[in-house]
């Protein structure tokens, strides 16, 4: 079923789809078990198995498949990720073609691109330094800013408001657990546990 102005306008054999808003799966023709709902959200869809809730929420989607984005912007820029999920405002915005990404809260991993297997849980959490793109892969981070500011690094555990914030582009496959834990640590393989165990300056 459609709603809106070019809702589901090139569709001829597709079905089980749903589009609700302006533009919404505009391009979908053949695709199967999507659902559009918000303005923009989809409109360059040719894959199955998306959702998208809100305003240009995975917008620019072409072939990938099994994404579900909830929030103004979320998944944005993505083309042919596979099997995300983004919940927020601006979660997972610029990711392209990275897969297996979560991301709950307002612009977690918003600086994302290519890394793939990471989960987000939290305001920015994983967020890249600004004005970077984010490469990062196989990164966990849950907590308000946790591992924000790292470009490069992966096989990051960051659980704490902070934890691994700013840490160095080559400090890769470091655990952080507490208040600011690890905030702006430099080196690899490092363990920091406590509020504010580790914090440099």
């Amino acid at each position: 079923c459609a709603f809106g102005r070019l809702a589901l306008a090139a569709n001829t054999t597709g079905v089980s789809n749903s589009a609700f808003g302006h533009a919404t799966l505009d391009a979908s023709s053949t695709n199967s078990y999507n659902s559009a709902f918000g303005a923009e959200a989809l409109t360059n869809n040719t894959a199955d198995n998306n959702s998208a809730f809100g305003f240009r929420a995975l917008k620019g989607t072409t072939t990938g498949t099994n994404n579900t984005a909830v929030g103004t912007n979320a998944l944005r820029d993505q083309t042919t990720g596979g099997n995300n999920t983004a919940l927020g405002k601006d979660a997972l915005v610029a990711n392209t073609t990275a897969s297996n990404n979560t991301a709950i809260g307002y612009n977690a991993l918003g600086a994302n691109t290519t890394g793939a297997n990471n989960v987000a849980i939290g305001h920015q959490t994983l967020y890249g330094a600004s004005g970077k793109a984010n490469s990062s892969s196989n990164n966990v981070a849950v907590g308000y800013q946790a591992a924000m500011g790292s470009d490069a690094g992966a096989g990051l555990v960051a659980v704490g408001k902070g934890a691994l914030r700013n840490v160095s582009d080559s400090g890769s496959y470091s655990v952080a657990i507490g208040f600011d834990s690890g905030f702006y640590a430099s080196g690899s393989s490092n363990t920091f546990v406590g509020s504010e165990a580790g914090k440099g300056g």
